[in-house]
């Protein structure tokens, strides 16, 4: 059964910083493509960064490009996004999300999702 689980959301000042987690069980790990997307109230749901399978190649909204880092720890089955420099724009829920193969912008094109984590930055 496959399973994605996210931790690390929280409430946080502008200006600060969040890890978050992506922890993965039921399938082949290191053959698979971590996204995490972010959807805020209203909002369509929106790609935030990818990790790619085949090399580790990575991926960012121009939105979060040098405040965020996504990496993954393929011997703890885990997916990561550091955030820092937090805006209140970056206020959403986060999803962990996996493909096979090739890291993709659209949602539609991801096969499993975890239940979201809440990020809300204010002063």
């Amino acid at each position: 059964q496959v399973q994605l689980v996210e931790s690390g959301g929280g409430l946080v000042q502008p200006g600060g910083a969040l890890r978050l987690s992506c922890a993965a069980s039921g399938f082949a790990f290191d053959y698979w493509s971590f996204a995490w997307f972010r959807q805020a109230p209203g909002s369509e749901r929106e790609r935030v960064s990818c990790i790619s399978s085949s090399d580790g190649s990575t991926y960012y909204a121009d939105s979060v490009m040098g405040r965020f880092t996504i990496s993954r720890d393929n011997a703890k089955n885990t997916v990561y996004l550091e955030m820092n420099s937090l805006e209140p724009e970056d206020t959403a829920v986060y999803y962990c999300s996996t493909r096979q193969r090739f890291c993709r912008v659209s949602p539609g094109a991801y096969d499993y999702w975890g239940q979201g984590t809440q990020v809300a930055v204010s002063s």
